[in-house]
């Protein structure tokens, strides 16, 4: 067979007989073939990667979303090349450069602190879909959460179960999704007729240690309370242990709630009441979506819904 047909028979485009293409097939066991990636990429125009902004590759949170794009690139030739912004503008903008340079066929850029004007520039250099944001552009999507909404469903959740004296450790202010929990935690007590106290309110940074600090500040303050809503789970682990440390039982005392289901939540003592985040699903839709705008297909943003978790870390109030 000629060279030409043999390329036809490896790519799948050619029209022959099965038994040709079992002598091909026969012959690459027979020498251990290898196709040559990087000249098949050249000849597509493609390089078959893609470029995975992450904000912290030690995170929980971002692992589960990551799986998710995993997943979805399995079986379609295409590698992720995985980067980190660490949650600044200027290392965030830095490591899409470097993806661009590395030609990447196309970029998910998971949260981050960029804005969209800056994202739409990009995208005149390489395809984007993005994440926990509203962007609208030919070569671009958005997959987002109603944070808010979902802030809301946590405290009311808790509100349900006749608390009002209502604990919120908040996320970073520079965190688009930790304002609008927030606001979200806010609108629920007004809906409630209780009133917002912001001694019951205290900053954390999404991280386990801030969690703790957290409820430590909440105690020193001397500010009653019944319940705590932590605006993730990693806040939420870091005040179960506070709590604990002071002989404070969860939910016979303190009712705790937090956000994003991570996969640890199912596990703590008690299992931890949360919103789950579909963050694997968010993973996967986001790559899936990103190779539909690579192969020219239009592909619209969406929203999302966070679910409310009941398991063992909450209870009514009587």
């Amino acid at each position: 067979m000629s060279i030409s047909t043999v390329s036809r028979i490896l790519n799948g485009t050619a029209r022959v007989s099965r038994e040709k293409r079992q002598a091909v097939q026969d012959a690459i066991a027979q020498l251990n073939f290898e196709p040559n990636r990087l000249a098949q990429s050249l000849k597509r125009g493609r390089t078959m990667t893609v470029g995975v902004l992450t904000q912290d590759i030690g995170s929980s949170y971002f692992n589960e979303t990551l799986q998710g794009v995993d997943k979805a690139l399995a079986n379609t030739g295409y590698a992720p090349l995985i980067v980190s912004g660490h949650w600044d503008t200027q290392d965030e903008s830095d490591r899409i450069r470097l993806l661009i340079a590395r030609r990447v066929d196309g970029i998910i850029i998971l949260y981050g602190t960029l804005e969209p004007e800056q994202i739409l520039a990009y995208t005149e250099q390489v395809p984007i879909v993005v994440t926990g944001r509203r962007i609208e552009a030919e070569r671009a999507c958005a997959i987002d959460l109603d944070h808010e909404a979902a802030g809301y469903a946590a405290t009311r959740h808790l509100l349900d179960l006749n608390h009002r004296r209502i604990a919120h450790i908040k996320g970073p202010e520079e965190h688009r999704d930790a304002v609008q929990r927030f606001a979200g935690y806010r609108r629920a007590l007004s809906e409630a007729g209780v009133d917002y106290d912001q001694r019951l309110v205290v900053n954390g940074d999404f991280r386990e240690p801030s969690g703790l600090l957290a409820v430590m500040e909440l105690l020193r303050r001397g500010v009653s309370f019944t319940a705590i809503f932590a605006a993730n789970d990693q806040m939420a682990y870091g005040a179960r242990l506070a709590l604990y440390r002071h002989n404070i039982r969860i939910p016979e005392d303190i009712s705790l709630i937090g956000f994003d289901d991570l996969p640890s939540s199912s596990y703590t003592t008690p299992p931890l009441t949360t919103m789950r985040q579909p963050l694997f699903d968010m993973g996967q839709t986001a790559a899936e979506s990103l190779l539909s705008i690579i192969d020219q297909k239009r592909v619209e943003s969406m929203r999302v819904k966070a679910e409310l978790v009941v398991r063992e870390t909450t209870r009514r109030l009587t």
